[in-house]
């Protein structure tokens, strides 16, 4: 029976079918309903209690998206909605909504992109057909690019012939007679209408015999199949163009997965797919998930190797950039500083270390260089039916250890329990998953050990145990693979810091063990591990426009007074070899004027940056200069002042900054004497801190102890005088 009823009258009901739902899905329907009302009656039945209410039990969509509008004031609480009443039980109701969701038939592209068309034809603009349907204008503008399509392409689309990607790939050139040209080629050559393949066939005429899927296939394969050759009588080789892309994509795909399926048997993996790019992007790797994988360290040889590599490197730079260097010996220079590159690369590229247990769960693909050599990529992932724990780190003894990817222990798929569907043990699993958070959050003192332990249980070595938590303090990538600066203040002083860490929690065999170890440790204990498992976390930034830009950096340099110029100095082997003569000249002009830098303009550049070594370590210079030269680091090092941040507290002077130290950089601020006067020392900010300590806000004292004494971070005497 088909009846109206209040909105207030009705429920949804615990009998519906739809579980889960989505959310665009949801708001696109919601102003579907706000433009045109309710185009379908809801299916309802009559509730035990409370007396006078209806469950609707096919329509939980529709309700949810008429009771938002009520509330937003769009539709009154009385507003009167169809429904069918079905009256015949639980069981009826249940599979009428069941019926009513299970022989829905979603709409085809082709006929949404023609019933976008013509309303377009009737008047109605872009923007107006988007927010009446709850979509976005991009989405009806593509389904109207889409309409557009040449007519065998459309036709193909609407008759599910191609897909709704490979349509869209069509459409990447408006060019009808392209897109049939393609279509055409495509259809005769057998191949499979992959969206990557159609889009770059529909954005070539032809292929260069540079092309890597030309080198990849071979011009005596590719010719003895039928393939065209157009040449060019003034050009080299490489200017021949092949003229049958579909062919040679049929070829390269066909060999491509051959050997795709030769190394999957070989290597063991779960699978290797094959892909003509020269990288794998997100159309290939779309519902994957990444595995972390831990890249084997250089060698003592090949270290070493990578270094003198790198001098040989810096001499030739240095070459390039004399200006009375002859052109042959440039030639040359050049050449070389490619073969070494490509050495470099050679030896550090090197591919990541697959524990045995994992290479059954995890894969890769096989990629096309641009030389068109096939190779594995060196990203690793797992299909979605593997769940992965959670990456794991290298023990670091120190701070200044390699910031590595760290390899991803992939869990078994959940086991389905016999009594319980898979929906309902999920849905049991979250609401367990609430409860415990409710306890944790109410305990700020367990919480606040949880977060750090968490981020740093992986010190103790690998754990298979499950965290259950998704928080993690993984070292990023660094930009420069196997840089180490053992020499330099900040390293010798992280190192430092890292080794007195108490380890003692570490011991334990479990995880739980683990825990209860590191929470009774003492506060400071506590507190250094939460400092050292942050700064680790830390991602290499420069204050340098286009570059690594980080304004939250600049930031906390400027709340910590940061003055980089009591940790680092410019050396001939950190910079003034590696930098051209102008910018050594500039900086000695930034620090003596014009005149001073214009002494050492003749000089050869080996001799000026020695010279400048010396002067930037405040040796030989007159004291005015000196003192500008003391506090001068490089741009890109500086810690630039934020003009809408309040300006830090003022601090004590240094303890490790004394006046027995005459050759210790002056209390300057990081640029030079004369900009950021406050903003130059690297002190403590609680007042009275013992010498040679650091000390930051600690956490909460913990009720289980009693305590209400709060105590900070100690950086043991001694670590921080290493800048100085």
């Amino acid at each position: 029976m088909i009846r109206t009823i209040p909105l207030n009258k009705l429920m949804p009901s615990p009998r519906n079918v739809r579980r889960t739902t989505d959310e665009q899905a949801d708001l696109q329907l919601k102003a579907d309903i706000e433009a045109r009302g309710l185009l379908q009656n809801l299916v309802v039945a009559p509730a035990k209690k409370p007396k006078g209410r209806f469950t609707v039990e096919a329509g939980g969509r529709r309700l949810r998206a008429l009771a938002s509008l009520a509330e937003e004031g769009k539709l009154v609480a009385e507003h009167e909605v169809c429904c069918l009443v079905i009256d015949s039980g639980p069981a009826a109701a249940q599979e009428a909504g069941l019926a009513e969701n299970f022989q829905r038939l979603a709409m085809n592209p082709a006929d949404e992109c023609l019933a976008f068309q013509q309303l377009i034809e009737q008047g109605a603009d872009i923007e107006g057909i988007a927010r009446r349907f709850g979509l976005t204008v991009r989405f009806v503008e593509g389904r109207l690019r889409l309409a557009s399509l040449a007519p065998v392409v459309f036709a193909a689309l609407g008759a599910g012939e191609i897909t709704l990607d490979v349509a869209k790939a069509y459409a990447a050139t408006p060019d009808l007679e392209r897109q049939a040209f393609v279509f055409e080629q495509v259809s005769r050559s057998y191949m499979a209408q992959h969206p990557d393949s159609i889009r770059r066939m529909m954005t070539q005429a032809t292929v260069s015999a540079s092309d890597r899927r030309a080198k990849f296939v071979g011009e005596e394969v590719y010719v003895a199949a039928g393939g065209r050759i157009e040449r060019d009588l003034f050009s080299d080789e490489d200017g021949a163009r092949w003229l049958d892309i579909a062919l040679l994509e049929r070829l390269a795909t066909e060999k491509l997965d051959a050997l795709a399926a030769e190394t999957t048997a070989s290597s063991g993996l779960a699978f290797v797919r094959p892909t003509l790019e020269s990288w794998s992007g997100y159309e290939v790797t779309r519902g994957l998930q990444r595995v972390q994988l831990e890249t084997p360290p250089l060698s003592e040889e090949e270290s070493a190797e990578v270094a003198a590599l790198e001098a040989e490197t810096e001499d030739l730079i240095g070459q390039l950039e004399d200006e009375e260097t002859a052109e042959e010996a440039r030639d040359a220079a050049e050449a070389r500083v490619r073969e070494i590159g490509a050495r470099i690369d050679a030896i550090t590229d090197k591919p990541p270390v697959i524990p045995e247990e994992l290479k059954p769960r995890i894969g890769t693909f096989m990629l096309l260089d641009e030389t068109g050599q096939p190779r594995l990529d060196t990203s690793y992932y797992v299909e979605p039916s593997h769940e992965p724990e959670e990456p794991t780190e290298p023990t670091a003894t120190d701070a200044g250890a390699d910031a590595r990817e760290a390899p991803v222990i992939v869990a078994e798929p959940p086991i389905k329990q016999a009594s319980l569907s898979q929906t309902l043990a999920d849905e049991l699993a979250m609401q367990r998953r609430d409860i415990l958070a409710v306890h944790v959050a109410a305990d700020q003192g367990l919480a606040l050990d949880l977060a750090i332990f968490l981020m740093i249980d992986r010190e103790a070595g690998y754990s298979s145990e499950k965290t259950g938590s998704s928080l993690l303090a993984l070292p990023p990538s660094d930009p420069v693979f196997g840089f180490k600066t053992p020499d330099a203040a900040a390293t010798r002083a992280r190192g430092q810091t890292a080794e007195a860490l108490d380890r003692s929690w570490t011991a334990a065999d479990t995880r739980a063990g683990r825990f209860d170890a590191f929470r009774a440790l003492p506060d400071e204990a506590r507190a250094a591990w939460l400092g050292h498992a942050v700064a680790r976390t830390l991602e290499a930034s420069l204050n340098l426009p286009g570059g690594r830009v980080c304004p939250f950096h600049d930031h906390l340099g400027r709340l910590l007074g940061i003055n980089v110029a009591k940790w680092w100095r410019p050396t001939g082997a950190n910079f003034f070899d590696r930098v051209a003569k102008s910018v050594t000249l500039s900086a000695l002009e930034e620090v003596g004027g014009s005149a001073f830098a214009y002494g050492y303009s003749k000089a050869k550049k080996a001799e000026l940056s020695e010279t400048a070594e010396r002067i930037f370590a405040g040796n030989i210079a007159p004291a005015d200069v000196k003192k500008r030269a003391l506090a001068w680091v490089p741009e890109p090092m500086r810690f630039a002042p934020l003009q809408d941040s309040a300006a830090p507290a003022d601090h004590e002077t240094p303890p490790w900054e004394d006046e027995k130290d005459s050759k210790s950089p002056g209390s300057a601020g990081i640029a030079s004497a004369s900009e950021n006067e406050r903003g130059g020392e690297l002190t403590s900010p609680a007042s009275g801190a013992a010498e040679g300590e650091v000390r930051a806000a600690p956490p909460s004292s913990r009720r289980r102890r009693g305590s209400g004494k709060k105590t900070g971070v100690m950086v043991p005497a001694g670590v921080l005088e290493e800048a100085a």
